[in-house]
C-alpha cells in the first residue's frame, strides 16, 4: 500500500504516518521541514521495513504543489490514499484581518490540496481504486467568532471534497471530508487548555484508517468529531 500524506511532519500528519508505517505502507511525506525530521523517518523505515521518501515544500505556492505530486507519481506507480493534511491557521475577522489574509489561508488550505488532488487522480481513476481525505475542521461546517478567512478556506475544502465526491463515484474513487473539533497538537499545547478537555490526536487517526478499511462498496462521506464537551 502506498500512502501520501501533506503536512506531515507534525499533529494529525505524523500520527498518521506512524499510524500506516506500522501497517506496513509505504509512504511519501511532504511539508516545508521534513528535512527536520529525517531521524525519525528512518526510524519508521528500520522499524517497519518499509519505504518512506520525502519532500521540503511550502505547498501554498502552486509550482511547489505540482512539483511535489510529480515526485509522487515518479516514485509510486499507484497512490492507494492521499491524505491533503497540510494546512495553517490564522484567527482574523473578515473586516478586520490583515490585507491578503484570504488568499494566503486560500492558497495554503485549499488550493494545495486541489493542485496535488489533480495530479494523482487520473491515475487512481484508471484503476478504479484510491481513497482521498481532505482535512478539513468543525470550522468548515460552523462559523465562530475569529474564524475569518481560516473558516472561509475550509469551507472552500468542504465544497472541494463534496464536488470531488460526486465526479469519482463512478470511477471507483472514495473522498471523505474530515472535520475535527479542538485536537491536541503543537498549536494547542500552549494554550493553556486542560488536556482533558479537547481531543487526542489519536481519535482523529482511528476514525481515518476505521473508514479507509472499508470494503469498495462503501465510502464514508464526511467524519465530524467533537470533544465530549462541545467546541471551544
Amino acid at each position: 500500500m502506498n500512502v501520501v500524506i501533506t503536512g506531515a511532519s507534525q499533529g494529525i500528519g505524523r500520527a498518521l504516518a506512524e499510524a500506516y508505517a506500522r501497517q506496513g505502507a509505504d509512504l511519501f511525506l511532504c511539508a516545508r521541514n521534513m528535512d527536520r525530521e529525517m531521524h525519525w523517518q528512518q526510524s519508521l523505515m528500520e522499524q517497519f521495513n518499509i519505504s518512506v521518501m520525502s519532500h521540503n515544500a511550502d505547498l501554498s505556492v502552486e509550482s511547489s504543489a505540482k512539483e511535489f505530486a510529480q515526485k509522487v507519481l515518479d516514485a509510486f506507480p499507484e497512490v492507494d490514499i492521499l491524505i491533503n493534511n497540510a494546512g495553517s491557521f490564522e484567527p482574523g475577522t473578515v473586516h478586520g484581518e490583515p490585507e491578503g489574509q484570504l488568499e494566503k489561508m486560500m492558497r495554503v488550505n485549499l488550493y494545495s490540496a486541489y493542485h496535488i488532488t489533480r495530479a494523482l487522480l487520473p491515475r487512481m481513476m484508471v484503476r478504479k481504486s484510491g481513497h482521498i481525505f481532505n482535512i478539513c475542521s468543525v470550522a468548515a461546517l460552523q462559523a465562530y467568532p475569529a474564524g475569518g478567512s481560516y473558516s472561509i478556506s475550509k469551507w472552500a475544502l468542504l465544497g472541494f471534497s463534496r464536488n470531488l465526491r460526486e465526479e469519482m463515484k463512478p470511477h471507483g474513487v472514495k473522498v471523505t471530508a474530515v472535520h475535527p473539533g479542538a485536537t491536541m497538537t503543537r498549536s494547542w499545547a500552549s494554550a493553556g487548555v486542560d488536556p482533558e478537555r479537547i481531543m487526542q490526536v489519536d481519535d482523529i487517526v482511528k476514525l481515518v484508517l476505521a473508514a479507509a478499511s472499508l470494503s469498495p462498496q462503501a465510502c464514508v462521506e464526511e467524519i465530524l468529531v467533537r470533544p465530549q464537551l462541545g467546541d471551544l
